[in-house]
């Protein structure tokens, strides 16, 4: 009895030391892990139109392509965006907090655009503030028999320990896989979804083509879009320059479709902003504008920076389109100009996560930093950096270009856990503290968590050591 008592404590006492040389890998960035999962995917080519998932609701000129994003600040308003494709109809949303009764509603407005030789429907833009935290709204939209209800739920106040769950996404496009992922995405318990560029992939076709399938990934993404905030970030395939179709214009259908808050956060373009959502700050910035000192973005996010306030938002999250560490040979070094740019304030900002699109796979990184780069003196790798954000590619959407699995051998020291497959993934904040993150490989149409982190709060863990610190010092002294 008392032999069995010896070998179980010393077995115990050797999982506590593998657990302990595991968790110090993971934090210091020295367990990096690329997977050789190979799954047989679906065609990489777009649904076809006449498939169901674009179907076109009954009615006459009934609204399509209903989408909301966060409309202010801090959560008390959404931007309610639709298209109406036969005449301009009603701008007016009704809502309320009671289902099929409505005590409120909002004047929106109406625009078009034209591409080549297509011509839009009727783009609705409404503003709906002055919401109730935490609170479920039903909206109707439409006139007569067409029109359309939907809902929403807002997010809890502004408070440091407000537990919500993100969704993450980038490069969608409309395939098979997409389809997937989309599928997937609706059944993790996400609440709002960050979305890291590249959307409806319709700049891969040509004339009229082009706007059809924006119209389709609007009615695709209805399903999810229409119900909770997506967050847009633009990406290349946004820019459409087409300068054979007399279409030079960067970012139009982009910016017609798809409205943002930015005002609310004092910026003068709709593709940098930043909200605050729940205990989370989040700031989105334009891979394909300027950022280099000066510019309107560089200025603006110095200011935004600023503005941060970790005591109620203590989750400061970035997002983007091209990734600033990536170890794919796809788009290898494209964010180097942002990251010599833009890291050092990452860095004395102690951002937790940076989330970026672009390269079609996934990746997460150790927390380490390259702020010290110098050509001069040969210092010019990244280093270790516990006041460095993690950096995660989710350029996985399922686009009809494909995956790419050139990763670069052997994996850099600052890369821990890449793997090219298509999947979202979901950050769950729990509280201050502590969040769950997690990756979701879209296994053969399964969803299967592949990588999952718990993580520490950049600014409360330093703080917490420090108040430690401070706290053992007092003791010393008595």
């Amino acid at each position: 009895m008392l032999l069995a008592s010896r070998l179980l404590r010393l077995q115990l006492f050797r999982f506590v030391i593998i657990l302990v040389l595991v968790l110090s890998y993971v934090e210091n960035g020295n367990a990096g892990l690329t997977s050789t999962f190979v799954r047989t995917q679906w065609p990489a080519a777009d649904i076809p139109l006449d498939n169901e998932v674009f179907a076109i609701p009954k009615g006459y000129n009934a609204p399509q392509q209903v989408h909301i994003t966060q409309g202010d600040y801090d959560g008390k308003a959404v931007i309610i965006s639709w298209v109406t494709p036969d005449e301009p109809g009603s701008n007016t949303v009704k809502y309320g907090t009671s289902e099929k009764s409505y005590d409120f509603s909002a004047e929106g407005t109406v625009t078009n655009y034209t591409f080549y030789k297509y011509k839009s429907g009727y783009i609705h833009h409404c503003l709906v503030d002055g919401l109730e935290y935490d609170s479920k709204y039903y909206y109707k939209i439409g006139e007569g028999d067409s029109s359309r209800v939907f809902w929403f739920q807002t997010p809890p106040e502004i408070d440091p320990d407000a537990s919500y769950t993100f969704g993450i996404i980038g490069d969608l496009g409309q395939t098979y896989n997409s389809l997937s992922t989309l599928e997937h995405y609706m059944k993790s318990g996400g609440q709002s979804v960050l979305f890291a560029g590249d959307l409806s992939y319709a700049d891969r076709y040509q004339y009229d083509d082009v706007g059809i399938r924006w119209d389709s990934w609007g009615r695709f993404v209805e399903q999810s879009a229409a119900y909770q905030p997506w967050i847009w970030s633009a990406g290349n395939h946004e820019i459409e320059y087409m300068p054979e179709m007399e279409e030079v214009l960067p970012f139009k259908s982009f910016l017609h479709r798809f409205a943002t808050p930015h005002t609310a956060s004092k910026s003068t373009n709709p593709l940098w902003y930043a909200i605050r959502r729940a205990s989370a700050h989040i700031i989105v910035l334009s891979s394909y504008s300027p950022f280099v000192k000066y510019t309107p973005q560089w200025m603006w996010l110095g200011e935004e920076l600023k503005r941060v306030n970790r005591e109620k938002t203590p989750w400061l999250i970035v997002v983007m389109h091209v990734p600033i560490y990536n170890s794919n040979a796809a788009h290898y070094m494209e964010g180097e100009s942002m990251r010599a740019v833009f890291e050092s304030w990452f860095v004395r900002s102690k951002v937790d996560f940076i989330f970026a699109g672009h390269v079609h796979a996934y990746e997460r990184s150790y927390r380490i930093s390259n702020i010290h780069y110098n050509v001069t003196t040969g210092d010019r790798y990244p280093v270790p950096d516990k006041s460095a954000p993690v950096y995660l590619t989710v350029g996985d959407g399922g686009n009809q270009e494909g995956l790419v699995g050139r990763f670069v051998d052997p994996q850099p020291d600052y890369s821990a856990f890449r793997e090219a497959s298509y999947g979202h993934s979901t950050l769950e904040i729990r509280n201050r503290t502590h969040a769950f993150y997690q990756w979701n490989r879209n296994d053969d149409g399964k969803p299967e968590t592949t990588d999952s982190v718990i993580f520490h709060n950049q600014y409360w863990a330093s703080n917490l050591h420090r108040r430690r610190h401070l706290k053992a010092r007092e003791n010393a002294s008595c």
